[in-house]
């Protein structure tokens, strides 16, 4: 090649260069993006949004970015550009579109540690498959017998081993009673035996890993996750190979090895996804419960009542376990359980990214919300004008623009929190929810403690169901208050710092 001609081949790649540039600034001068700031070069605003705060609030980041933004706002966050939600209606948007304009899009790291064919992180018909084996083994007929059974009995292995007058980390015994429930029920793995207590020692690394820096250095709480990570999944491995095709052992592995065609890998990191969904979620949800019961009297009195009312009707009967008529006989429980995921928030925001250009939202002249998929920027001129632009003329739409490729952070705390959905958000209220009338757009389209759409929690329903079991038991046994001050905490995931360390005495119902 000569000067000459390789003078005009770097001239023209320039020139190349610059045209893709100056398209790529004109489209994205064409896009009517939420305002916002990206912060500082590759981290953007990462370390500030990460700052923990309470737990029953949204954190100074936040509240200075919606009162400085809006609801909506864009920021650059975990390395990525991003749009930022605490609006309720783009919430359920971005939920009930999932797969079509959203997709669930968490860190690398998160995939890392948790294994690829983790429910997480997977996208697709692979969750649906994964998904349904979870339901199908969580089915309203198990979570009425062996599951509702085995609660009970090991809300009472754990409240039996509290002495009275005597002083613990309420935090840490929720997280035993929810560690050897899924245990027994994933493995048929007995509470207090050698191998469960080894697990479990394995398990509290693994999760000090998960909900830490992604540092994969020598010494880093991520590096001794991964090898606990793999210690666990070689424990598992071990199960499944002790089983064989007339095992009768009735848990999930079980089932797994029976009913599913997955291949190894994936049995292994469903299991160990699942193990980490049952049991940090529910804990710390025990956890809150305990934390705001203590704050208020006035709730313990009414549980008591309830409580008490279904334990003489079942001393009446002659019966001793509770059944699925006891269980649904909770409706002030079922109150208080709403208040505290409502003002805990143990998942605070969702990870998902834009599949398409999508514009989000405007109101019609009658005030009407509108939310839209942007096919196309520029309609086809051989195809018909997409139904969501023809309402975009038609309603004088003005709305902000999520381009493909952007992450989406649905924050489900904020919208928890905002006092134009909830009176008083920061009061722990659970009497809020008796009057369903009145509150029945609240609950249906506000309140996503679960998430929403195809991706809502498997064990929604058996997390309830623990939580109530545990309360019944609580309530009508002990008095409890705080040994020492201490409150939940978002880092963003939500933890005691000092464990709740509550005192405990043994009350005798009358």
């Amino acid at each position: 090649m000569s000067d000459l001609e390789f003078l005009l081949f770097l001239v023209s790649s320039i020139l190349s260069l610059l045209l893709l540039f100056n398209v790529i600034k004109a489209k994205q001068n064409t896009l009517n993006l939420p305002p916002g700031n990206m912060g500082w070069p590759f981290i953007g605003e990462t370390l500030g949004y990460l700052k923990p705060y309470t737990a029953t609030s949204i954190g100074e980041f936040m509240e200075q970015h919606i009162s400085r933004f809006g609801n909506i706002y864009k920021s650059n966050l975990f390395g990525e550009r991003t749009i930022v939600s605490a609006d309720a209606g783009l919430n359920r948007f971005i939920l009930q579109n999932e797969g079509r304009l959203f997709e669930c899009s968490y860190p690398r790291s998160i995939g890392g540690i948790l294994g690829k064919w983790s429910m997480l992180v997977l996208v697709g018909d692979m969750h649906r498959d994964m998904r349904t084996i979870s339901l199908n083994f969580l089915s309203n007929a198990r979570l009425r017998t062996p599951l509702l059974k085995d609660v009970e009995d090991h809300t009472l292995l754990v409240l039996r081993s509290w002495k009275d007058n005597s002083t613990f980390c309420a935090q840490d015994e929720a997280k035993k009673f929810t560690f050897n429930l899924m245990a027994k029920h994933i493995m048929s793995l007995d509470p207090g035996k050698p191998e469960t207590e080894k697990l479990k020692k394995e398990y509290i690394t693994f999760m000090k890993g998960v909900v830490s820096a992604p540092l994969n250095f020598p010494g880093t709480a991520y590096r001794k996750a991964l090898k606990s990570r793999s210690t666990i999944l070689k424990f598992i491995g071990s199960r499944m190979e002790e089983r064989t095709s007339e095992s009768t052992e009735d848990d999930l592995l079980g089932w797994v090895l029976k009913h599913s065609n997955l291949s190894k890998e994936q049995i292994l990191d469903l299991v160990l996804s699942l193990l980490f969904a049952g049991h940090e979620t529910s804990s710390v949800s025990i956890a809150l419960a305990i934390y705001f019961l203590e704050g208020c009297p006035s709730a313990v009195q009414q549980l008591r009542e309830e409580h008490i009312e279904i334990a003489r009707s079942k001393k009446k009967s002659g019966d001793v376990e509770l059944n699925w008529d006891d269980y649904k006989k909770m409706e002030f429980t079922q109150c208080v359980i709403s208040e505290t995921l409502r003002l805990g928030n143990v998942v605070r925001f969702l990870h998902r990214k834009a599949l398409k250009d999508v514009r989000y939202k405007g109101r019609c002249m009658h005030g009407s919300p509108v939310g839209i998929e942007m096919i196309s920027r520029v309609a086809e001129k051989s195809r018909p004008m997409p139904l969501g632009i023809n309402l975009l003329f038609l309603c004088g739409f003005e709305g902000y623009d999520i381009p493909c490729g952007w992450k989406v952070l649905p924050v489900i705390a904020a919208v928890h929190l905002d006092p134009s959905l909830f009176d008083q958000p920061q009061h722990f209220n659970p009497w809020r929810w008796q009057n369903s009338t009145g509150l029945s757009t609240t609950t249906s389209n506000n309140f996503m403690p679960f998430g929403g759409g195809p991706r809502l929690c498997a064990g929604s329903e058996l997390a309830k169901l623990e939580m109530a079991v545990f309360i019944h038991h609580l309530v009508l046994n002990f008095q409890w208050h705080l040994a020492d001050s201490d409150q939940a905490f978002a880092f963003p995931f939500v933890d005691f710092p000092k464990g709740l360390p509550i005192r405990v005495r043994h009350h005798t119902v009358a």
